[in-house]
């Protein structure tokens, strides 16, 4: 196509289709895409002959792909499991509303486990696909930070709902020990004196905070806790069903119960309604996050609030100032992460009729 006609195709406003860039470059599409996006090596002539028929056809690629054509683009990678988590779609909402204002890349890429080479060969992966930074929420972070790729990868990583630090990473997140605390005293304003605690995950900093913080004050208060009052869960929907199922089920049934997170609370409030119980009137009930699953249920839960969203925005805005701050300087990325930050952020007890 010679320039005349280019012109005269823009002129009226008709689209120009990679397929069409494809065409005159005598290449596959998806060599076309692998050039403007920087994803694969291909050689000089082809390259040089996609570019031209870029430009000789006025084609104008996408903010996605002009961004990852450019060595300077910040490409953040996320791992993710589990695409209908509610904590998963807060994050990524934050996050690409924060690349967007930025002007910067999300990449993602799906691990189906939490193990810790499960959760290294999708860094790698993402990594390997042009990922300059990385934006963990638990237990990925915790994987990398603990087994020492977190430095090795000499690249910006942040993690969001990480209230402790993490060697090699920075982290954003809330006093998981002081809300936990708040809202342990707020059951026991109300009354109760037998609270139940479902936990999450016990190899997890969070789920090991939010415990702590429901026995300081129950101590605090001086309540004797039942150890069968606490039953192990791992923040998921269905060990929140298992764990409601035994606290609910005992003749010494807690007159209320705390659950680590607001799947497993929704998860314990479904199971007093199979038993027959009332919420709030024969069991109170309490989560953590004020995701959207807590306004979803009845009764809305009463719950603490996170600002997943706004971790996951501020985590991005901590990679993009952790890259462009060492863009030319001479120290590396992996000198810069020897002393990661760590930010806390406010969090909330809101009160619904769960409780």
């Amino acid at each position: 196509m010679n320039e005349k006609t280019a012109r005269s195709r823009r002129k009226v406003g008709q689209a120009v289709t990679i397929q069409a860039v494809a065409t005159q470059a005598n290449v596959s599409a998806m060599t076309v895409s692998h050039v403007l996006n920087g994803t694969k090596r291909v050689r000089d002539e082809t390259r040089d002959a996609v570019l031209a028929a870029v430009e000789d056809l006025g084609y104008v690629p996408n903010l996605a792909a002009r961004q990852l054509a450019s060595a300077n683009a910040i490409r953040i990678g996320i791992i993710y499991r589990g695409a209908q988590n509610a904590f998963l779609s807060a994050m990524l909402v934050g996050s690409l509303n924060a690349a967007a204002r930025l002007g910067v890349q999300v990449l993602l890429r799906k691990c189906d486990t939490f193990e810790r080479a499960d959760a290294i060969e999708a860094a790698k992966w993402l990594i390997g696909g042009g990922a300059n930074a990385l934006l963990l929420n638990p237990p990925y972070a915790q994987e990398l930070s603990e087994s020492g790729v977190a430095k090795e990868f000499g690249i910006p990583i942040s993690a969001i709902a990480q209230g402790s630090p993490l060697p090699g990473v920075d982290c954003v997140g809330i006093d998981e020990a002081a809300a936990a605390t708040e809202m342990t005293e707020y059951l026991i304003g109300k009354g109760h004196r037998s609270i139940g605690f479902v936990t999450g995950r016990p190899d997890l900093p969070a789920a090991e905070g939010r415990l702590n913080g429901y026995l300081s004050a129950c101590r605090k208060h001086g309540i004797d806790v039942n150890p069968e009052h606490i039953v192990t869960g791992d923040f998921s929907f269905d060990s929140g069903l298992a764990a409601g199922e035994t606290l609910l089920s005992r003749a010494d049934r807690p007159s209320a119960i705390f659950a680590s997170n607001d799947d497993m609370a929704a998860a314990v409030s479904l199971m007093a309604h199979r038993l027959g119980l009332d919420v709030p009137e024969d069991v109170a009930i309490a989560g953590f996050d004020d995701g959207p699953i807590a306004v979803k249920i009845w009764p809305p839960l009463t719950t603490v609030r996170q600002d997943v969203e706004a971790l996951a925005g501020r985590g991005v805005e901590m990679l993009v100032e952790r890259y462009r701050s060492k863009q030319g300087a001479k120290s590396s990325f992996s000198d810069a992460i020897r002393t990661p930050l760590s930010e806390q952020t406010p969090h909330l007890l809101v009160v619904r009729e769960s409780a």
